[in-house]
């Protein structure tokens, strides 16, 4: 158990927390949730005793072992990959170091001998003889392959780096885990994995995500930071999220009766307990929400961009595009390959693929960034498409001027100031903010900034390269909704499973030997069996 009392940080006169109480048990995962800037990760650090609080304390049970997903990518680099997965268990990692250190020496005592049988004893309780090859199994789980387990750190790339510190974090089933934005760099399957393995958890998982599919699938409860206050709800982040907007709309319905709003929250605790048969979780989590307090429903401080996509400036013709033979590659591997696609109008395509490369590629050519391709593409004359690339860059390097006159340059029609504080207001930036410089935005500012630029545009065809980088939940949210809502057509990329699933009415995945093409959605996709042996054989084509 960890026991959180009076905990309370503060920078200068900023507060983040203040007087915090909570308990968190065995058997739960806890999903801690909070605007950018709220605490969310300086929280993992204090209990990792990596900060110190302000004022207040907190205590683990006896005899638990904390494990935490490193987020210093630098620190193992000069250890084998499969010793660093070792060293997440720091007890019998020592046992191992001391064990081998007496066995080299060359003057032998019989004390060295009764040490080393006291060590033996201890790494056979600590089941130290499997160690190695449990440590192998979760690499091989996270998609890390046996020919890398023992090559240096530092010779493994950034995505493979991420796997390998989740598998310390993971190995030896550590009573207390701490993990901060754990499915990032991950593909599918691997979160799949790793949604499964925690969701059959015993211990204590704290985590931090912006992966809604994910904190839904493994998450107990929500710890959300807000009013400067820390407070569990039960249930996963759908349900804290839908709760606390019904929460928001009974505040300002004031002429509602008690009565009714009662009975509104209680249908919905009852819908949604119903609904929860479907996630990994459903049994301890139906009877949690059976007994939770309406009391406890509380309406969020948080703000939500106002992404809307259709006002769109003029109705597109049934021709949107057509693609004959594209193939691309880079540095002598093939990205894509006689990709042959007719985009019908209506269409929200999920373009997918192993390689980011190869995705971002796809896009650079249809909105001619790139001119070094094989094959031919044909937009529809009716067409005007906006695009949101990957990097956005360009667009922000180098540039001195304020939001107003940065978003000024892309309305073809009015320009006046109020008309475009309209459009950056939509994205949370008000008064002042507005006359910020557009080079010293954060990633999630410029994201916003890009939305703006693309409703601006009015645009009746919308092309997305990974949306969702750099996005609070909030924003997540929002362009989740808006993209749904967009009445145009749509060809988007993005790791969110949860945006995937919900917007995407066909999906296409781009290989090596050619192009996939199916009219389901996104979840049917993973999981047809049919489907995922045609992209193994694909793929094989390389």
């Amino acid at each position: 158990m960890i026991t959180v009392s009076n905990l309370s940080l503060r920078y200068g006169k900023r507060t983040l927390f203040e007087d915090v109480n909570l308990k968190f048990t065995p058997g739960n995962c806890y999903g801690i949730i909070g605007a950018n800037g709220a605490g969310k990760s300086t929280f993992l650090k204090i209990l990792s005793g990596e900060i110190d609080p302000t004022s207040g304390s907190y205590s683990f049970s006896p005899g638990e072992r904390m494990a935490v997903l490193k987020q210093n990518h630098y620190e193992f680099d000069d250890f084998p990959v499969i010793e660093t997965v070792l060293i997440g268990y720091k007890e019998l990692y020592s046992i191992m170091k001391e064990k081998d250190a007496i066995y080299m020496k060359e003057d032998f005592t019989d004390k060295d001998g009764e040490r080393a049988g006291e060590l033996e004893n201890m790494f056979a309780e600590m089941d130290g003889w499997n160690a190695e090859s449990n440590a192998a199994t979760i690499l091989s789980n996270l998609g890390i392959k046996e020919e890398h387990h023992y090559k240096l750190l530092k010779e493994l790339d950034g995505n493979q780096k991420v796997r390998v510190l989740l598998a310390q974090a993971l190995f030896g089933k550590p009573d207390i885990l701490l993990l901060d934005e754990p499915t990032n760099d991950l593909d599918i399957n691997t979160i799949a994995w790793l949604e499964d393995f925690l969701a059959g958890y015993e211990a204590i998982v704290l985590v931090v995500s912006h992966d809604r599919h994910f904190l839904d699938t493994v998450c107990t409860h929500v710890v959300d930071i807000d009013f400067s206050k820390m407070t569990i709800y039960t249930g996963n982040y759908t349900f804290w999220y839908q709760s606390s907007q019904l929460a928001l709309k009974q505040r300002s319905d004031q002429n509602k009766k008690l009565e009714d709003k009662v009975k509104e929250l209680q249908d919905f605790i009852r819908r949604f307990s119903a609904n929860a048969s479907k996630s990994k979780q459903a049994t301890s989590r139906k009877k949690a929400l059976d007994k939770i307090n309406l009391d406890e429903i509380q309406p969020s401080t948080r703000k939500y961009p106002g992404i809307i996509f259709n006002n769109l400036g003029r109705e597109a013709g049934d021709q949107i595009l057509q693609i004959e033979n594209l193939s691309k590659s880079l540095n002598g591997e093939v990205l894509f390959n006689n990709v042959r696609l007719m985009v019908n109008k209506g269409d929200k395509i999920a373009v997918l693929s192993q390689n980011s490369l190869a995705t971002t590629a796809f896009y650079d050519i249809l909105t001619g960034r790139d001119k070094d391709f094989k094959g031919e593409f044909k937009w529809g004359v009716t067409i005007k498409a906006a695009d949101i690339p990957m990097d956005n860059a360009a667009y922000f390097n180098g540039k001195d001027e304020n939001l107003i006159d940065w978003l000024r340059e892309y309305s073809e029609g009015e320009k006046d100031d109020q008309f475009i504080r309209g459009f950056l207001g939509r994205m949370l930036f008000s008064g002042e903010e507005v006359l910020k410089k557009c080079n010293v935005l954060s990633g999630g500012e410029k994201m916003r900034c890009m939305f703006s630029r693309m409703m601006l545009q009015q645009p009746n065809v919308l092309l997305f390269d990974e949306p969702t980088n750099h996005l609070d939940l909030e924003s997540i949210t929002a362009l989740n909704n808006g993209m749904k809502d967009f009445r145009g057509t749509m060809l988007f990329t993005s790791r969110d499973h949860e945006l995937t699933e919900t917007v995407a009415n066909r999906i296409i995945e781009l290989t090596p030997g050619g192009i996939i093409d199916k009219l389901m959605d996104y979840d049917e996709y993973i999981n047809n069996e049919a489907v995922q042996k045609q992209r193994e054989e694909m793929y094989a084509m390389a």
